[in-house]
């Protein structure tokens, strides 16, 4: 399934297949897509939730849920499409008197809207304003990050949220090339990069995880990833399912440890002799080791190539 972005693109929906399969959306179920993007897992799910199943989609773009809202026109209030963070996933369930969830998506990736069109610098192959802010109005700027940090701050963000190994002498070469002139655009910070760390032909480009640490710093992606979990977990019916595809092993390792610790039960040290924190399993977990595109997809869709899905299954009330 191919869906049109507003530059005539299409965005391929990552794992389309495996989501179907895993959220298994029967007729009449309501769901939540808390990245619609360009809501390419959202009609498959709509498409099998007729004739009165509902999806509530959220989005941080303005863009991008008006792109939704277009490809979405045929299924008419089926489709309720909320502007905001999916930190705040609850807050929007209660205002929209959305009910008996039985599936929750997110799918952390970046969408075609973000990397081709929206002018905000999420891609090193483009020459834009160093922004990366996924929501139109809110928070700072990777170019303040860059522009106004110290070295250590900087340092630290290029090392915890990119797993660079250069962090240090990146963060060195911002602090001298800054005092020169401001860094304010894609290609002045690809430029800073690559006199530190030469790109190697086949391999990953050195700017790849420079520009992952600027773009979780400046959304706050892991803490709200970490708030989103359990928000979700309580808003499930018995038996509905989330759902996670993560991009990089950061945010694979938070679902992880999520999954893992909602799906035992006492969770007391091992030195506590006897159980006192009265925890019980929450969910069980559907697909031990992440789910993986397979090698059609990917040469299909190659941004789908790092996508690691994992799914589970509430088994309360």
């Amino acid at each position: 399934m191919k869906i049109i972005t507003r530059t005539g693109s299409a965005h391929i929906p990552v794992l389309l297949k495996e989501v179907i399969t895993y959220l298994d959306p029967k007729p009449n179920q309501n769901l939540i897509d808390c990245t619609i993007g360009g809501a390419g897992h959202a009609r498959a799910v709509l498409e099998r939730t007729g004739p009165e199943g509902k999806l509530l989609g959220i989005d941080w773009s303005a863009a991008s849920i008006n792109i939704a809202r277009e490809n979405l026109r045929e299924f008419g209030g089926r489709a309720v499409l909320v502007q905001g963070n999916f930190a705040d996933l609850k807050k929007v369930v209660e205002e929209h008197h959305f009910k008996n969830a039985q599936g929750v998506l997110l799918d952390l990736g970046l969408s075609s809207l973000e990397l081709e069109s929206s002018g905000r610098g999420f891609s090193f192959l483009k020459d834009e304003p160093l922004d990366m802010r996924h929501g139109e109005e809110t928070g700072i700027t990777a170019a303040y990050i860059v522009n106004h940090y110290n070295e250590g701050d900087l340092a630290r963000i290029l090392r915890a949220y990119g797993e660079e190994r250069k962090a240090r002498e990146i963060a060195r070469l911002i602090m001298e090339e800054r005092k020169a002139r401001k860094i304010g655009t894609t290609q002045d910070l690809v430029k800073i990069i690559l006199k530190v760390t030469s790109f190697q032909k086949g391999g990953i480009h050195p700017a790849t995880k420079i520009f992952q640490a600027l773009r979780i710093a400046v959304n706050n992606e892991l803490e709200n990833l970490r708030i989103v979990l359990p928000q979700a977990l309580e808003i499930l019916e018995r038996g509905g399912r989330c759902i996670v595809i993560s991009f990089h092993s950061l945010e694979d390792r938070i679902v992880k440890n999520f999954f893992r610790t909602e799906s035992r039960g006492c969770l007391c040290p091992p030195e506590v002799p006897q159980c006192v924190c009265d925890h019980l399993p929450q969910i069980k977990i559907l697909n031990k080791k992440p789910t993986k595109p397979k090698i059609r997809e990917i040469k299909q869709n190659p941004r789908s190539r790092s996508a690691l899905l994992r799914v589970a299954e509430k088994i309360v009330d």
